[in-house]
């Protein structure tokens, strides 16, 4: 990956409406190295935005995926399996850490993640085959972990729709993270399996400030729109968690409190916080980033990242990379604490969901089919 001369750009991009990223910053597997040159005859609007750029319009690729559920053993991560239906995300967050996964595909984590969306067309297919083998043992699924199985292109494509009616047919709990309000449209499905114990949703809410919102996330659902969505679900009988994330220090930071009393107010139950993570290829897009939307603050943005970092971008130790170390992060844990603990966030027992139920259906040749339930319990969340 080519290096940046300069820690931010002398003359930062204009943003494109609509996008995250300000740059298509070339991914670290591209034999080509690519560089940005200003001819003099781009003209910059009052806005900050770029008059002549061409509309960067979504594409969607359909993929035969060769399998649909991957397995971790971070220590820091509270699920082993998840389950990802598209790769690319037109949300377009610019502090994903997920962005980076483009450049397997020989693309930019910066624009092509948000515009060049792949979609595994086949997710239910292969979903069903593997719950059905004999050899499968249930464990809980956090749907959407990497990028969010309700985006824009869900609206048409339902993926994620099918893979939530398989779920459900057979008693397979899962958890579902997201930022979009397009997942009320499944409530028909979840709310049944959590009154079971089999589903549980988080909502990701960053800041209550739309402007920032607007820069930062520009294609999920607006804060107060994820407000409502938690309100939606509880009442509903989903229990709704809130994952204030990332927390970017002088920027959505000052926001936390604020966030875990709308929350609250709205129905979740617990929540849970992550520091600003900048993996590989997201460092520079982020410094991009704060260039053309906060060049005021953008220095002490990156002082105080490292301050939580042992004075680097990232640090990736399981230990330290979700929520950092030293003396902010302590602030930062220490002032999360005494919210939840006032607002009576995190105070009962949640997370359990029920694999009792779960049914795998055989399919013998010449008979008919059966369902098969194991019994279990396990933690997500």
């Amino acid at each position: 990956m080519a290096s940046h001369d300069h820690e931010y750009p002398v003359a930062p991009p204009a943003p494109r409406k609509g996008r995250g990223a300000v740059t298509n910053l070339q991914g670290r597997y591209e034999k080509d190295e690519r560089e940005r040159v200003d001819d003099g005859w781009t003209h910059v609007s009052e806005e900050g935005e770029t008059d002549d750029a061409p509309v960067l319009r979504t594409q969607v690729f359909e993929e035969r995926a060769k399998s649909i559920l991957t397995r971790n053993s971070s220590p820091d991560i509270p699920f082993r399996v998840s389950l990802n239906p598209y790769r690319g995300c037109e949300h377009g967050c610019i502090y994903c850490f997920a962005r980076p996964t483009h450049s397997y595909l020989g693309l930019s984590p910066g624009l092509d993640f948000e515009s060049r969306i792949y979609a595994k067309i086949n997710a239910g297919e292969l979903l069903e085959r593997e719950l059905d083998k004999p050899s499968y043992r249930p464990e809980p699924i956090a749907l959407g972990v990497n990028t969010d199985a309700y985006q824009p292109v869900e609206r048409n494509l339902r993926i994620t729709r099918r893979v939530t009616e398989i779920l459900s047919e057979r008693g397979h709990p899962f958890a579902a993270i997201t930022k979009s309000s397009l997942i009320e449209r499944d409530i028909d499905l979840l709310a049944p399996m959590a009154q079971k114990g089999q589903f549980m949703a988080a909502v990701t809410i960053t800041t209550l400030d739309a402007d920032i919102a607007r820069t930062l996330e520009p294609r999920a659902a607006t804060p107060s729109r994820r407000l409502r969505t938690i309100r939606t679900l509880t009442e509903a009988g989903i229990p709704v968690g809130v994952s204030v994330a990332p927390m970017i220090p002088f920027v959505t930071e000052p926001d936390m409190e604020r966030v875990l009393a709308a929350c609250a107010e709205a129905g979740a139950t617990s929540a849970s916080f992550i520091v600003l993570r900048l993996p590989w290829e997201v460092a520079p897009l982020f410094k991009d980033w704060l260039a053309a939307h906060f060049p005021d603050r953008a220095e002490r943005v990156m002082g105080r990242v490292r301050d939580m970092r042992g004075g680097k971008d990232y640090d990736s130790d399981f230990s330290k990379r979700m929520k950092g170390e030293g003396l902010w992060a302590d602030m930062l844990k220490q002032r999360f604490h005494n919210a939840t603990k006032r607002l009576g966030l995190n105070q009962r027992r949640h997370g359990i969901l029920d694999m009792s139920e779960f049914r795998r259906v055989e399919k013998p040749v010449g008979r008919n089919p059966r369902a098969v339930v194991d019994s279990a319990q396990m933690k997500l969340f």
